[in-house]
C-alpha cells in the first residue's frame, strides 16, 4: 500500500512477479426448492461434424411452473480448440433462440424426426475430449461437467450429487433451471448490466437478474439497461492463475443465484446454449469470447477526445456558448452533443425550427467541422404517432412497427404516443436506414446516440390515446403516463408462472416496456426478444451510418446484449453526482470490457443533480481515463460543464491534458480491442493474474497492460492508498518519481510496446489496405548497454503522413553519470544534428535498498531526433557508471 499526495496516481510498470495470497469469505443462502428428478440420457451418437447428439427423457413429470418438456435434444461440440458448446433444446419442437442472423454462429443440428435407442456410431465412453476442454456426462440423472484437460480441474458441473444447494436440471416451456458446483475460492466476474456495490467480483447472496430495463443506474443490484449472461471464473491453483468463461446464450429474462459454492440459472424461456471458453488467462478468455460474439467495433480517432452533453441546451446559442467557453478555459473538447433539445416536439429525425433553425445549425456545424470537432445527437426508438409526421407516415406505409392483436403496439415516450419499430424485420431495417439517410441530408451529424432502447415505455399494458386531453400535458413531467391503459394479464407471456426479480421488485415483465405478448416479425414474441431490442437497433443503426459516406460509424447505445460491442459504444446510464456513484463507475466500466464492449464510460460529474465542486474535481480525474469520456447532465441539474468552477477547470486541463498526450496509446488499444477483444480499461488481474491481492480490487484500473489509474474516490481526501503489483512504476505526471514493488533490479531488463495508426474514417481498421501502419517497439538493457529498436509493418501510410519520433525516454536505468557512445542506426550523431542526451536521477517515493545500499536509478532522454515513425530504427548507448 502507498499514499500519494497527488490528485491522481497514474503509473506504468516494468513487469516482475511475486506471489501474495489472500482469501475471501462467502455467505450461505437458504436452501432452494428442488423441482423434479431431472432427465435420463436415452441415446447418444456422433454427428458428421465431429460433435455428439443425444436425447434426454424426463424422469418424473410435475407441473411446478408448467409441464415438463418430455424429450430433449443434447448437442455437444468442440467448435474450436478453446471453445466448447453444449446446446439443449426440445427434441420435437423448435424453440426461440437468439436469431442466427443477428449473432452469426454455427447452427445446432436439426431436430430428429424419429428418436430411438439404436443409433449408428453409438458412444459408450462418457467423455468427449477436445484440445483444451473435456465434456463428461452422467446418464441417470443426466448431468454434465466440463474439465480443463491440462490439469483435470472441473470448470462446470451440473450434477446436484445430493447437494442441498440445487436440484437436477429442469426444462419446461417457461421455466428452465440448471446449476453448477463451484469451488468457494473461485473469483467470478460478469452477469450484467447492474450497479455492483461490492465491486467487480460477484458477491454471494447478491441478486443477479438479467432483463433489459429502463431503471436508473443509481439502483443497486437490479437489472439495468443491458443483458449479458456471461461470467469469467478466475482461480488460483498453487500460485498459478487459471481463467475461463461461461456464456449462456439466451435472451429471455433470468435470475442467477450465486451462493459461493454453486451458481443456479432460472430462465423463463428459450434454450440452454452454453459456450465454455478455456482461457487460461483473462486476456485469452476475452479473445475467445469476442471471436464468437464479434470483435469490438473500431472507433474513429476523434471518439477518444473529450465529449460534452447536456439535456437542456434549450437553443443553438447555448451550444455555441459551451463550445466557446471550453475554448476560453483551454480545456480540450472534440465532440459536442445534443439530447432531444434540437428536436421538434421530441420527434426523431426533426429539428426545432425556432431553437435550432437549420441554416444556423448548418453554419455552426461548418464552423466546428472546420476545426475537426464533431456533432452527435440522440435518437429514441419510439416514433411519435402523428399523421403529419413523415417518419411515422413512412413507417406505417412500410409496416415497420411491433404489433399487438394486429395493430401497431401503442406506448408513450417523450413525444407522447409512439409506436416501436421492429428491428427484427428486414423491411424495418431498410426503412430505418432510409430515415437516417434523410436526416443526415438535413443535418450532417457525425454519429448517433440511441437511447431508451430497452425498450422504455412510460406506460404499461394495452393503451389508447385519450380523448379530450393533451398527452403529454404541457405542465406535468414528461415521463408520467397520460395514455388510457389497462393491464394485460390474459396470456402466459404477460404473466409467466415464474416471476424473475425484475426491477428488484418482481415487477411484471411487461412493466414500463413493450407488452410481452406483442408480436415481432415472423411471429416472434416480445417475451422472447425483449432483451435484444437495443442490440437489433444497434445493428440497424450501424448499417445505416456505414452506408452514408463509407465512414467508420460511431454509435452510443444505452441497451446492450451479447455482441453489441461489435456495433456500438456504451455509457452506464443515469447515475448521480455522488461519491458512491463515482466509485461504482469503475466496476461497471470494467465489466463492459469483459462483455466485449470496451468503449464505455459514465456520465462525468453525474447525470442527476447535483455534484459538488470537489466531487466534479475528482470525477474528471477518473473520467478523463474512461475509454469513452463525456460530461453529461440532467435537464434539472445545475450547469456542470468543466469550466463552471475554476478548480475543476484546472483539474480538467491536468487530467485531460494527459489523456490527449496518450491518445496514440488509447487508439492502439482500440486496435488491440478490435483484433483480439482485449478491454481498453481492465482490472489489474488482467496483467497480474497470479497476484491474488488484486482479484477484488475495484478502486483502481489499467488502461491496456501498462497504465494504472489510482484515483481519489472519497470526499475530503487528498491522498489515495493504492496497490502496486510487482514491478517498477513511474508517475506519468513526473517521470522522475518511481516506486518498485516486489523487489528486483533494473540492471538488466526489457520493455516492449506498439503503435497502430490509420485513416480513422475508413470503416475497416486493419492492415493490408495501404491506409495503416503498425510498429513494434523494443528496448533492452544488458551488460551496461541500452538498445532500442522498432519493427514496422506496412510503412507507407506513416511515411506519407511524415510523422516523426522527436524524443525517446528510458526510465529505471541503474548507474549514474552521463551515457556515452550513442549510436542511431549504427552511426554516431554528427555535429550538424540536434540530438542531445540528458539524464535525471529518479526519486524513489519510498526508501528502498538493494544489498544494504539505497536504491538508485536514472532517467535518460534523447532529444532532437527526427526518426520517421514508418521506418525501422535502432539506437544504443552505454550507461554511465560514475558520478
Amino acid at each position: 500500500m502507498f499514499s500519494s499526495t497527488t490528485f491522481l496516481s497514474l503509473l506504468f510498470f516494468n513487469f516482475l512477479l511475486v506471489l501474495l495470497l489472500c482469501f475471501y469469505q462467502v455467505n450461505s443462502s437458504s436452501t432452494p426448492t428442488k423441482i423434479g428428478q431431472g432427465y435420463r440420457l436415452i441415446s447418444i451418437q456422433e454427428t458428421p461434424d465431429g460433435g455428439i447428439v443425444g436425447h434426454l427423457q424426463v424422469k418424473q413429470k410435475n407441473n411446478i411452473y408448467g409441464p415438463d418438456i418430455p424429450l430433449l435434444q443434447l448437442y455437444v461440440k468442440h467448435e474450436t480448440q478453446d471453445r466448447l458448446r453444449v446446446h439443449i433444446t426440445d427434441a420435437e419442437k423448435q424453440r426461440w433462440e437468439v436469431p442466427y442472423n443477428l449473432l452469426p454462429r454455427e447452427q445446432a443440428p436439426a431436430l430428429k424426426q424419429t428418436i430411438g435407442r439404436s443409433r449408428k456410431n453409438p458412444i459408450t465412453v462418457q467423455e468427449y475430449s477436445g484440445s483444451e476442454l473435456i465434456f463428461c456426462y452422467t446418464v441417470d440423472p443426466f448431468s454434465f461437467a466440463v474439465k480443463r484437460k491440462s490439469n483435470g480441474q472441473t470448470l462446470f458441473n451440473s450434477s446436484s450429487d445430493g447437494s442441498d444447494s440445487f436440484g437436477e436440471m429442469v426444462f419446461k416451456d417457461q421455466y428452465l433451471e440448471i446449476s453448477t458446483q463451484l469451488p468457494k475460492d473461485a473469483s467470478l466476474y460478469g452477469f450484467g448490466e447492474n450497479t455492483q456495490p461490492h465491486g467487480i467480483k460477484l458477491y454471494p447472496g447478491d441478486p443477479y437478474t438479467l432483463y433489459t430495463t429502463d431503471i436508473s443506474a443509481i439502483n443497486l443490484n437490479v437489472d439495468l439497461y443491458g443483458s449479458h449472461p456471461v461470467y469469467m471464473d478466475l482461480r488460483n491453483v498453487k500460485g498459478q492463475a487459471y481463467a475461463h468463461a461461461v456464456l449462456l446464450l439466451n435472451s429471455n429474462g433470468m435470475d442467477v443465484f450465486y451462493r459461493g459454492a454453486s451458481l443456479t440459472y432460472k430462465i423463463i424461456g428459450g434454450v440452454f446454449d452454453f459456450y465454455f471458453f478455456s482461457g487460461p488467462t483473462p486476456l485469452a478468455v476475452v479473445d475467445q469470447y469476442t471471436s464468437l460474439i464479434g470483435r469490438p467495433a473500431p472507433m474513429p480517432y476523434w471518439a477518444f477526445g473529450f465529449h460534452q452533453c447536456r439535456w437542456g441546451y434549450h437553443n443553438l446559442s447555448v451550444v455555441e456558448d459551451v463550445v466557446e467557453n471550453y475554448k476560453k478555459a483551454q480545456i480540450p473538447l472534440d465532440v459536442i452533443w445534443n439530447d432531444d433539445d434540437h428536436m421538434d416536439g421530441h420527434k426523431d429525425f426533426t429539428l426545432n425550427p425556432v431553437s435550432y433553425p437549420r441554416p444556423k445549425l448548418l453554419a455552426f456545424l461548418e464552423k466546428i467541422h472546420s476545426i475537426g470537432m464533431k456533432y452527435i445527437v440522440i435518437i429514441d426508438p419510439g416514433i411519435g404517432v402523428n399523421s403529419s409526421y413523415g417518419v411515422y407516415q413512412r413507417g406505417i406505409a412500410n409496416d415497420v412497427f411491433i404489433k399487438y392483436e394486429g395493430e401497431p403496439y401503442l406506448a408513450q415516450v417523450w413525444p407522447g404516443a409512439v409506436n416501436f419499430p421492429d428491428f427484427l424485420s428486414p423491411k424495418t431495417v431498410d426503412w430505418w436506414v432510409d430515415e437516417i439517410r434523410r436526416f443526415h441530408e438535413l443535418v450532417p451529424v457525425d454519429g448517433l446516440w440511441i437511447d431508451m432502447n430497452e425498450a422504455s415505455n412510460f406506460c404499461s399494458g394495452l393503451c389508447k390515446i385519450p380523448k379530450g386531453k393533451r398527452c403529454p400535458s404541457v405542465t406535468g413531467p414528461g415521463w408520467e403516463c397520460c395514455l388510457d391503459c389497462k393491464n394485460i394479464t390474459k396470456t402466459r407471456w404477460d404473466d409467466p408462472p415464474y416471476k424473475i426479480n425484475a426491477s428488484g421488485l418482481q415487477a411484471p415483465v411487461g412493466f414500463k416496456t413493450i407488452a410481452t405478448s406483442a408480436v415481432h416479425y415472423n411471429g416472434v414474441l416480445e417475451y422472447d426478444a425483449h432483451s435484444i431490442y437495443g442490440f437489433s437497433q444497434s445493428i440497424a443503426t450501424h448499417k445505416a451510418l456505414q452506408g452514408l459516406e463509407g465512414k467508420r460509424p460511431f454509435i452510443l447505445s444505452r441497451s446492450t446484449y451479447v455482441g453489441s460491442g461489435k456495433y456500438a459504444a456504451h455509457w452506464t446510464g443515469d447515475n448521480k453526482g455522488t461519491w458512491e456513484d463515482l466509485k461504482y463507475s469503475i466496476s461497471t466500466m470494467i465489466n463492459f470490457g469483459i462483455f466485449g464492449v470496451p468503449m464505455v464510460g459514465s456520465d462525468i460529474c453525474g447525470f442527476y443533480p447535483a455534484p459538488t465542486e470537489e466531487l466534479c474535481n475528482r470525477w474528471i480525474e477518473v473520467g478523463a481515463f474512461y475509454p469513452f469520456s463525456r460530461d453529461h447532465a440532467n435537464y434539472y441539474s445545475p450547469r456542470q460543464e468543466l469550466y463552471q468552477w475554476d478548480s475543476v477547470a484546472m483539474s480538467a486541463r491536468n487530467a485531460l491534458g494527459m489523456r490527449y498526450k496518450i491518445l496514440p496509446y488509447l487508439y492502439t488499444l482500440n486496435y488491440e480491442a478490435h483484433t483480439t477483444g482485449a478491454p481498453i480499461a481492465r482490472p489489474l488481474f488482467f496483467a497480474f493474474p497470479d497476484y491474488t491481492e488484486c482479484y477484488g480490487l475495484s478502486t483502481q484500473f489499467l488502461l491496456g497492460s501498462s497504465l494504472m489509474i489510482s484515483p481519489v474516490l472519497e470526499q475530503g481526501k487528498s491522498q489515495v492508498k493504492a496497490l502496486f503489483p510487482p514491478g517498477s512504476w513511474y508517475s506519468m505526471f513526473d517521470m522522475t518519481q518511481t516506486i518498485t514493488s516486489g523487489g528486483g533490479s533494473a540492471s538488466d531488463g526489457k520493455a516492449a510496446g506498439k503503435l497502430f495508426v490509420d485513416d480513422d474514417e475508413l470503416p475497416e481498421m486493419k492492415l493490408g489496405s495501404g491506409s495503416a501502419t503498425y510498429v513494434d517497439f523494443y528496448a533492452t538493457v544488458s551488460q551496461g548497454t541500452v538498445k532500442l529498436w522498432s519493427e514496422v509493418q506496412e510503412s507507407k501510410f506513416a511515411l506519407d503522413k511524415g510523422w516523426k519520433i522527436g524524443k525517446v525516454t528510458v526510465l529505471g536505468l541503474s548507474g549514474r553519470g552521463v551515457p556515452s557512445s550513442l549510436l542511431v542506426d549504427g552511426k554516431p550523431p554528427t555535429g550538424a544534428s540536434n540530438i542531445e542526451l540528458s539524464t535525471l536521477e529518479q526519486k524513489y517515493i519510498t526508501d528502498q535498498e538493494v544489498g544494504g545500499e539505497k536504491k538508485r536509478s536514472m532517467m535518460v532522454e534523447v532529444n532532437g531526433l527526427e526518426i520517421p515513425v514508418g521506418k525501422n530504427f535502432a539506437m544504443s548507448w552505454k550507461i554511465g557508471i560514475s558520478g
